[in-house]
């Protein structure tokens, strides 16, 4: 065992994920269930009501900057559509799922045709719930698929589609031996599940399952089980499930320390490396790789929200873009039916801010994902993601 353990403070293990994460697994629940009737007919030559449920309204000065960032996004977005028009209308939920589901439920009354939002895993459950006599579906910023399916669909980025992409990428550059390092936690189980059935329908295979509790002893107390699986499993590649605001730095530090790094392993990780920017300057990690959304198209979302309200869009804003493009295009197919179940889940998908996504009949998502790594402190895009489904690379 390293006798220079990293400085990191317990409360980067014990606090909040980080947001553009936290939608995973606030408060998971079931998934809803409910399959959604009839949906209701859409005027497509007038204004069509569309509900924005956002988390304001609870005195939570960060939740109150997220609803923010959200409408801003999406009125960006209404302001982008052509030819069709979009009556947004916006409610706070608080982040409370009895709230949302009452302002879901009045929304409804009002008028909406179709609710983009809430937030978090328990809102969008109690309001797929109390709408799906409705008809009406549900688009919520939430990436937790265990909550989707019936009404409810979730356009956030998926640890199913991260993984998928990353095991066909490590498979194709012969590093498909995979380990999963996972933490102890519900985010951690939901990842090693997604990685598990990745694997499955990729050419990589995972030969060997760490875990770790989720505290600095914890994965100080693991290290030599790690340690040891990863030299003799056979593996080439350790997938981590941490994120930056957890133990990736912490393990990315201790295990070259302990022989396990690169160029013998190469490192991977499930989430976003290179947020908070920081997170590019360890050094263990340079030279792994990870998936983002096409960042050519979102550095355009990023330097035009700066100049319409003088800021930078909170991470997961442009979900609040991408589910009101994907309105406005199904607007414009004049189809009285735009929001079936049906016509959200169209083979060819959407384009947005984060680039193409389709949603899924099983209220998940595919995002086109681009594969980089780290070099210098710097992103470098190893394999850019397609501009469109069925595309392979570039």
């Amino acid at each position: 065992m390293p006798s220079n353990l990293p400085s990191l403070p317990r409360r980067r293990f014990l606090g909040a994920l980080p947001a553009v994460a936290a939608t995973v697994f606030l408060a998971a629940c079931d998934p809803v269930g409910f399959a959604p009737t009839t949906s209701p007919r859409v005027d497509t030559a007038a204004p069509v009501q569309v509900a924005l449920l956002v988390p304001g309204g609870s005195g939570d000065s960060g939740r109150q900057v997220l609803a923010s960032s959200l409408e801003n996004a999406a009125r960006l977005a209404v302001a982008d559509l052509s030819g069709v028009q979009v009556d947004l209308r916006v409610y706070e939920t608080a982040g409370n799922p009895q709230q949302a589901a009452a302002v879901a439920t009045r929304a409804v009354s009002e008028g909406a045709r179709i609710i983009l939002g809430p937030v978090f895993s328990g809102e969008a459950s109690a309001v797929g719930a109390a709408v799906a006599g409705s008809g009406i579906n549900v688009l919520s910023f939430s990436n937790n698929t265990e909550i989707a399916g019936g009404n409810v669909f979730v356009i956030g980025n998926t640890f199913d589609n991260t993984a998928r992409r990353l095991l066909d990428y490590a498979a194709s550059e012969g590093r498909g031996q995979i380990m999963i390092v996972a933490d102890r936690t519900p985010e951690g189980a939901a990842a090693e599940a997604s990685i598990n059935r990745a694997a499955s329908a990729s050419g990589a295979a995972i030969v060997a399952t760490e875990r770790y509790s989720f505290s600095q002893q914890g994965i100080v107390d693991a290290l030599p089980s790690i340690s040891s699986t990863a030299r003799s499993s056979g593996a080439q590649t350790i997938l981590f499930t941490a994120n930056t605001a957890g133990a990736l730095p912490m393990l990315a530090q201790l295990l070259p320390e302990n022989r396990v790094g690169p160029p013998r392993f190469q490192f991977m990780g499930l989430t976003r490396w290179d947020i908070p920017p920081a997170t590019l300057e360890l050094r263990g990690l340079q030279g792994g790789w990870f998936a983002l959304p096409d960042p050519d198209v979102s550095a355009r979302f990023e330097r035009r929200y700066r100049d319409a309200y003088g800021s930078a869009p909170h991470p997961i804003a442009g979900l609040a873009y991408d589910g009101v493009a994907a309105i406005g295009a199904l607007i414009g197919t004049g189809r009285q039916d735009a929001f079936s179940t049906a016509a959200l889940t169209q083979a060819s998908g959407f384009v947005g801010v984060n680039g193409v996504f389709r949603l899924r009949s099983d209220g998940g998502n595919d995002r086109a994902l681009a594969v980089a790594t780290i070099r210098d402190n710097e992103v470098v895009i190893l394999d850019r993601a397609p501009r469109a489904f069925g595309a392979a690379g570039s």
